[in-house]
């Protein structure tokens, strides 16, 4: 691991559970984390809702927008965290792994996006401790 540890969060579309986790990692660690997100089979734009949700606590992920997976993406991380990729998901030797189990916020309202983020969230806040010893 180089002295800027980099996190990539993968999910099928990068269109929501990995988007969030980016705008939170990008958020909480403040340029402290290399953070990339990346699809399997990228959506066409990021989840209004997943928007909508960051927004509410802060964070704008507007700017962003899926991104497809590519095996420079996982080479040049650290860390890989999948949310429902599957098989798609390349895996090499010497890369920490982990799949967060995370509800599809795909064609969610709001009130059922909110406690995805906030599960986000709390995974990301524990993900920072292990990755910046303080």
């Amino acid at each position: 691991m180089s002295d800027t540890p980099s996190v990539l969060f993968v999910c099928v579309h990068n269109a929501g559970r990995s988007q969030m986790a980016a705008g939170w990692l990008a958020h909480l660690a403040a340029g402290r984390v290399e953070v990339r997100s990346a699809g399997s089979a990228p959506a066409d734009q990021v989840n209004p809702v997943a928007v909508e949700a960051m927004r509410e606590v802060g964070i704008d992920i507007t700017a962003e927008s899926p991104k497809v997976l590519t095996v420079e993406a996982v080479q040049d991380s650290d860390v890989v965290i999948t949310m429902g990729c599957g098989d798609a998901c390349p895996i090499f030797p010497g890369k920490r792994y982990e799949d967060w189990r995370l509800d599809d916020p795909a064609g969610q309202g709001i009130e059922a996006v909110r406690p995805i983020r906030d599960e986000i969230r709390a995974r990301i806040e524990k993900l920072i401790v292990e990755l910046l010893p303080a």
